[in-house]
């Protein structure tokens, strides 16, 4: 099953990249700029054609930690774009060759960037959104939830102004190991985080949730999935308990892959939930986290 959705998510990819950009000699459209060292460290960035102090969403995409691309985002650019957000898509490192710890590093350090280069391309830097997509999501959150990856890029979280997640489940991944009904739901977990309680625990957003840590609020998405409704709900408890601002809303018409591959169409629910968090969060007082 894995195999094949790899296989087709690397021919998509492709052709999405043949058909990428390769700038618009403005600097605001940008294709495979290097955030840190390394071939793979790579990022897009797509943002309205004028103005400037535009929010940005830094985009996180899934594959089960070990593929994916930055550039299979479809329509989802422009749709930022014209709803006045800058979108920078991020590649990042694979397991085997890396783990999650090196992932969400290169997720801090790609923030980092997104921070140090904002005005250059009309972005905000003090609104910068991270959002991901199911493997996306756990790495969007565990960044945003353990101090130590943003710190060690250099950053405070409140560099992150909002966290948006869709169809994550892996919050709690012992969690999800322990209740997984299918075997081979439980092989690619232990398979990315190993079979060490401790390792779990530390590549679990929901462990490093705590009160008065500066933690961003939270805008949590899931489809009818009991494994995702359940991990969305109990991170969701654990950010409220800790003062954090969480909302947790459901798609059942959706699937795991409809959520991510129909965002930025025009009516579709889940998009509008991600518009109206984002304007809330940009409406908000400055460094508020109300």
């Amino acid at each position: 099953m894995f195999r094949t959705q790899k296989l087709l998510m690397l021919g998509l990819v492709v052709g999405s990249s043949l058909a990428a950009e390769a700038g618009d000699g403005s600097g605001r459209v940008r294709r495979d700029v290097p955030y840190a060292e390394g071939p793979t460290t790579r990022l897009n960035v797509d943002a309205p054609a004028e103005g400037d102090k535009h929010p940005i969403v830094v985009w996180v995409h899934g594959g089960a930690w070990r593929f994916g691309s930055k550039d299979f985002s479809q329509g989802q650019p422009k749709a930022f774009n014209a709803e006045g957000y800058v979108w920078v898509g991020v590649e990042y490192r694979f397991v085997p060759e890396v783990t999650y710890k090196e992932q969400a590093g290169d997720v801090a350090r790609a923030v980092r960037w997104a921070r140090d280069h904002a005005r250059e391309f009309g972005g905000d830097p003090d609104r910068i959104f991270l959002m991901g997509h199911s493997a996306g999501a756990h790495l969007a959150a565990l960044t945003a939830t353990d101090r130590r990856y943003l710190e060690a890029a250099g950053l405070k979280r409140d560099a992150i102004a909002g966290v948006i997640l869709l169809d994550g489940a892996g919050y709690d991944v012992p969690r999800q190991i322990r209740e997984s009904v299918l075997p081979r739901i439980r092989s690619l977990y232990t398979s990315v985080f190993g079979d060490d309680p401790k390792v779990q625990e530390d590549a679990s957003p929901i462990a490093h949730v705590a009160r008065d840590q500066d933690i961003p609020p939270f805008l949590l998405l899931h489809v009818d999935r009991a494994d995702s409704r359940a991990q969305s709900n109990a991170l969701a408890a654990k950010l409220r308990e800790a003062g954090v601002p969480a909302t947790v809303l459901a798609f059942p018409a959706k699937t795991h892959a409809t959520i991510n591959r129909e965002l930025g169409r025009p009516g579709d629910p889940p998009t509008r939930a991600v518009f109206d968090f984002l304007k809330a969060r940009c409406d908000a007082a400055p460094g508020s986290r109300e």
